[in-house]
């Protein structure tokens, strides 16, 4: 079987062809980690570039990102047999006094499109809890989004409370939304500000590559 085709048929968002086809290759004993990579990944890839580049928007993403989950449901257990690991732990959630998520959910999709494991802490959430859940989840990366103006200062909370419990120098902090900005990652001595979602999936990868 053509893992290519789960792959284009993922890109088109029909999940329940994604399924049948996932369902197909693991009955053609094809190793669940080379399905992962050659069909789905490689698919969520596509669709990252896509929407870096305008070329698709929202809608297809989120399409795209449930036909992804479909064929994930049923390789999960296969890949936990097999001892394949993520390639990196991101927690993320929208900050404290923030109840905005649609971006969020987006970085979280595009970094799960790219094998990474992640910890979705909602929105609302506090420096604490970013920090906490970094520690006792063993995270390389602590991610934060921001809608308002109001609530922006709460990343730069995240990044003293991480100094604080000893962790700024084992966990990468990525901060974005929309009044987020380069000058203000450096004014709170973030690790990245990125700019879309693809792009912050990317610098994801590149952290956990040099962890």
């Amino acid at each position: 079987m053509d893992l290519k085709e789960i792959s284009v048929q993922l890109q088109a968002g029909k999940a329940k062809i994604v399924k049948t086809l996932v369902q197909q290759a693991i009955d053609e004993g094809i190793p669940a980690q080379e399905i992962l990579e050659k069909g789905l990944l490689d698919g969520m890839n596509e669709v990252g570039e896509k929407f870096k580049n305008n070329e698709i928007f929202v809608p297809e993403v989120l399409v795209a990102a449930r036909a992804m989950n479909q064929g994930v449901s049923l390789l999960k257990p296969l890949l936990q047999q097999a001892g394949v690991q993520a390639t990196g732990r991101v927690c993320i959630g929208t900050v404290q006094g923030d109840l905005h998520d649609i971006g969020k959910n987006l970085v979280k999709m595009m970094m799960e499109g790219k094998g990474l494991e992640v910890i979705d802490l909602g929105t609302d959430v506090s420096a604490d809890t970013f920090v906490k859940t970094a520690i006792e989840q063993h995270c390389d990366i602590i991610c934060c989004s921001a809608l308002l103006t109001t609530t922006m200062s709460v990343m730069g909370d995240v990044v003293k409370a991480a100094e604080a419990a000893g962790i700024r120098d084992k966990v990468k902090i990525m901060i974005g939304g929309a009044p987020v900005n380069e000058a203000f990652r450096a004014q709170i001595d973030a690790d990245a500000y990125t700019t879309d979602a693809a792009s912050a999936a990317d610098c994801a990868v590149n952290f956990c590559k040099a962890c």
